[in-house]
């Protein structure tokens, strides 16, 4: 079941570091089997308080998701985004193509 790195960043500072981070991350990702699904292209915040971009990776897995993130590879070029920007990132699996919203909900919710 797919996994997803998924981050908010925002003041995003495009000089050197981010060059090199975005010309770097491509090759951290393969092994992993990891690609961009958002990165770039229209994005509009449709509630809250949202400036800045919104990117999403797929992996075949959480186990590549986690292991992606921790590598070494990755870890070298992570801070040639964390100096540069601010964000929050979130690595979630996927909840499964016959999910309906009240299944994170304990039994006696639904009953209620």
């Amino acid at each position: 079941m797919p996994a997803y790195a998924v981050a908010h960043l925002h003041n995003v500072d495009i000089n050197a570091g981010i060059v090199e981070y975005l010309r770097r991350i491509d090759g951290t990702l393969a092994p992993f089997g990891g690609r961009f699904l958002v990165h770039g292209g229209q994005q509009r915040a449709v509630e809250g308080p949202a400036d800045g971009t919104v990117i999403v990776l797929e992996f075949p897995d959480y186990a590549a998701a986690q292991e992606w993130y921790a590598s070494p590879e990755y870890q070298a070029i992570l801070p040639l985004r964390t100096d540069n920007s601010v964000g929050v990132a979130v690595i979630a699996e996927h909840c499964g193509d016959d999910h309906v919203a009240t299944d994170i909900l304990p039994p006696e919710a639904v009953r209620g």
